[in-house]
């Protein structure tokens, strides 16, 4: 088999098994992402992943540069990356993706255990003496919400960022349904 026969094996695999599985997603036939972990998690991250053309005999290249991963200190992503290159030596030669991304669902914890997220919000503490100006102008800022948060808040709400008129109400059918308010002559 060439290496190109491999990929599209490799590839059909893929899809059948990640199929409606949020957290796979084909960029083009030889790129992919696989996020570990739920979107809220603080430990998820997103490995990116291409094919060079005589893949699967030469490794793939693996990569953490997602936005998604801008608060994982540079650290962690080199002790991701290693682990993965491991990973990857072990499996050359071979259909190796799901591999991976199993191995990396699966050793999430220990891949992350040191991973502090790089953008953190500032507690208050009791030891005010203690802190210097470049900590109290952070503790001013606004909390930051996430593009989601935003976009739950604006899709709830009209132009003035008041709940629509009848947000709260009941549907009485439905209500009435569940309820049973039918009288038992």
């Amino acid at each position: 088999m060439t290496a190109n026969e491999d990929q599209e094996m490799e590839l059909e695999a893929l899809r059948s098994i990640y199929e409606g599985d949020e957290c796979f997603k084909e960029i083009s036939p030889v790129s992919f992402q696989f996020r570990v972990g739920n979107l809220e998690d603080t430990k998820a991250f997103i490995l990116d992943i291409s094919w060079p053309d005589r893949y699967p005999e030469t490794a793939p290249q693996i990569s953490l540069d997602a936005f998604f991963n801008n608060r994982i200190s540079a650290e962690t992503k080199q002790l991701i990356l290693s682990k993965l290159e491991q990973q990857v030596e072990a499996n050359l030669g071979s259909a190796m993706m799901y591999t991976l991304f199993e191995w990396a669902k699966e050793n999430q914890e220990e891949l992350m255990e040191n991973h502090r997220p790089v953008v953190t919000t500032v507690t208050l503490t009791s030891n005010t003496e203690v802190t210097t100006p470049s900590v109290a102008k952070k503790r001013e800022k606004k909390e930051q919400l996430t593009k989601a948060q935003k976009r739950r808040m604006i899709n709830k709400t009209d132009h003035k960022g008041e709940l629509p008129r009848g947000w709260n109400w009941v549907d009485v059918i439905k209500h009435l349904s569940k309820t049973g308010g039918k009288d038992d002559d």
